[in-house]
């Protein structure tokens, strides 16, 4: 009789209970009461002081400079985030593929040469880093909680990898994910379902959500997530921690399982890959380290180029001139919560008062509001059917996101796509006069009509012949422009607090910066505070549409204590 999918997922789950060492297995799980399980590793007497240190004193960069200065063995420093990442699981479920012996060797190993020769191997030299399930390291699976994937290992490691080992970093474990990525929990049929460990009641996020646990559990102390709509960012937000999506082709992606077909990327949008951190400077860390080791000479889709500093002065701002920041408080398709507004407002309150920050309102609906419905198209050009293919070839149901959200459907047609893909031109280039100060919505004054003729010469793209004659060149008109171009902008992560799990209602906060293919971070504020619960919704606020009465349901009604 052929393996049901219930068959292989259980001897999935009982292969990966068997790579953690029974020396480092809880006595006792805590009371399914403890809603809270982010000081269980401290107390549970697993790690030894030296291993707690480790793991909770230091962030990345500073045990890079340790174990470069031999202040720290690798090995040590591997079996503490081992042991810890160990203690996670057990409470989060956050771990797919554990090779804790491999990472242990590799240590070793990295401690002999930095013996004998007296240096590095590398800017990461000994240090564990996680990794999304979707990255492919050789001997182990990448099944992205797909049961027909599983028991398949990967013989070539992703470019990513490659470039981590050439840093010298040691890998040891690989992370939850939902199943076929799209969905904002993580939870699959294969490993079951990540809980957020500083609230199980809540989601821990996706489809990052493993990683963005076990960094929370100071189970990893860097990882590495993709983002395709908000897959490092949401993680990020719902764990308390820092979350950046570069650009695509900023960092190596290829070699990646993402459960679609090979090229099918390429037709819609495609996805980054980025740090997970509990400091900004480790962000800053990985990306240095990644884009110094010149990784477009290992994948073809890397553009070129430097990682500059992130100190302002590096990248040209003076002293003397204020940063401008732009704050858009709603997209216009699901306005933010009370808690979310106040949040918004306290921290225009706190720019305000620097003098090395102008803070702006910006007023972004008219650009932001067509972006979702846009997104969503772009996201699913290829109709998922290779999705529901996988599925189908063990019988494996859909979980409750997936069956409610998507259906395979026929591959968007070239001039459906072609058509998708021009509005994604016109929504980039109308952004950018956000960036360059002018009005929103209103050409400069001395643009041309694109119907005024021009002596009888046809207009070409809008451009009459006589325009073009003085552009570049200094006038009184345009010497001195009005407003400043805008530095960086500031927006919620959601409209909502992070919600219960199953609950996440909005991601065109996220996905609208991967449509535009700008670099997107996540930066911890503060948590949600018990006056939180106070705040209503404006009688006056009438819902603008489906999106946004869901979204209220979030709050009207709801049991607020929860979050």
């Amino acid at each position: 009789m052929p393996e049901t999918w219930q068959d292989v997922a259980k001897r999935k789950q009982d292969e990966r209970t068997l790579n953690i060492p029974k020396e480092w297995l809880l006595s006792s799980k805590p009371s399914p009461n403890l809603n809270a399980v982010i000081d269980v590793p401290r107390r549970c007497g697993i790690l030894h002081e030296n291993e707690l240190a480790i793991t909770e004193k230091y962030d990345a960069t500073d045990l890079v400079k340790k174990l470069a200065n031999r202040e720290l063995s690798s090995e040590e420093v591997v079996t503490a985030f081992c042991k810890r990442a160990a203690i996670a699981h057990q409470l989060t479920n956050c771990l797919t593929e554990i090779f804790f012996p491999l990472a242990l060797s590799r240590a070793r190993a990295l401690d002999k040469h930095i013996q004998q020769y007296g240096t590095p191997v590398g800017p990461l030299h000994g240090l564990p880093i996680s990794l999304k399930d979707t990255f492919a390291v050789p001997g182990f699976d990448t099944s992205v909680g797909i049961t027909s994937l599983t028991f398949s290992p990967a013989s070539q490691p992703s470019t990513l990898v490659i470039t981590l080992l050439n840093a010298g970093a040691v890998l040891y474990c690989k992370t939850n994910i939902p199943q076929t990525l799209m969905a904002m929990d993580s939870v699959n049929r294969v490993f079951g379902r990540t809980l957020n460990p500083l609230n199980k009641s809540l989601t821990p996020g996706g489809s990052s959500g493993g990683e963005g646990a076990l960094v929370a559990m100071k189970g990893s102390v860097l990882g590495v997530g993709t983002d395709i709509g908000g897959s490092i960012r949401v993680p990020a937000m719902c764990n308390g921690l820092y979350g950046i999506k570069p650009s695509v082709g900023r960092v190596p992606y290829g070699g990646q399982e993402n459960a679609a077909l090979s090229g099918s990327g390429r037709t819609g949008l495609q996805a980054s890959a980025g740090p997970i951190a509990t400091t900004l400077r480790d962000c800053g860390l990985f990306f240095k380290s990644v884009v110094d080791s010149e990784p477009w000479r290992i994948d073809a889709d890397v553009v070129t180029g430097s990682w500059t500093s992130s100190d302002p002065s590096s990248q040209g701002f003076s002293n003397s001139e204020p940063l401008r920041i732009g704050i858009m408080h709603t997209d216009g398709v699901t306005t933010p919560l009370p808690p979310i507004s106040r949040l918004l407002n306290q921290i225009t309150e706190t720019l305000r008062s620097s003098s090395k920050v102008e803070s702006v309102d910006l007023d972004l609906i008219s650009l932001t509001k067509p972006l979702q419905s846009l997104t969503n198209n772009l996201l699913y050009t290829d109709g998922g059917q290779h999705k529901f293919d996988l599925l189908s070839r063990t019988g494996e149901p859909a979980i409750p996101w997936v069956s409610q959200r998507m259906k395979p459907s026929p591959p968007k047609t070239l001039e459906q796509t072609r058509e998708l893909h021009a509005r994604r031109e016109k929504a980039a280039a109308d952004f950018l006069s956000v960036w360059s100060g002018a009005h929103l919505g209103l050409a400069p004054e001395s643009s041309p009509s694109r119907d005024t003729p021009n002596d009888g010469t046809p207009a070409a793209a809008g451009v009459t012949a006589a325009t073009w004659i003085n552009q570049g060149l200094p006038s009184s008109s345009t010497s001195t422009p009005t407003t400043k171009p805008l530095d960086a902008i500031i927006c919620p992560v959601a409209p909502h607090p992070v919600p219960p799990i199953e609950r996440w209602n909005a991601t065109g906060y996220t996905a609208m910066w991967v449509l535009l293919d700008y670099p997107a971070g996540v930066i911890p504020i503060r948590f949600f505070r018990a006056a939180d619960t106070k705040l209503e919704i404006p009688a006056e606020q009438q819902a603008i549409g489906s999106w946004d009465r869901e979204n209220r349901k979030l709050w009207e009604g709801m049991d607020r204590s929860v979050y």
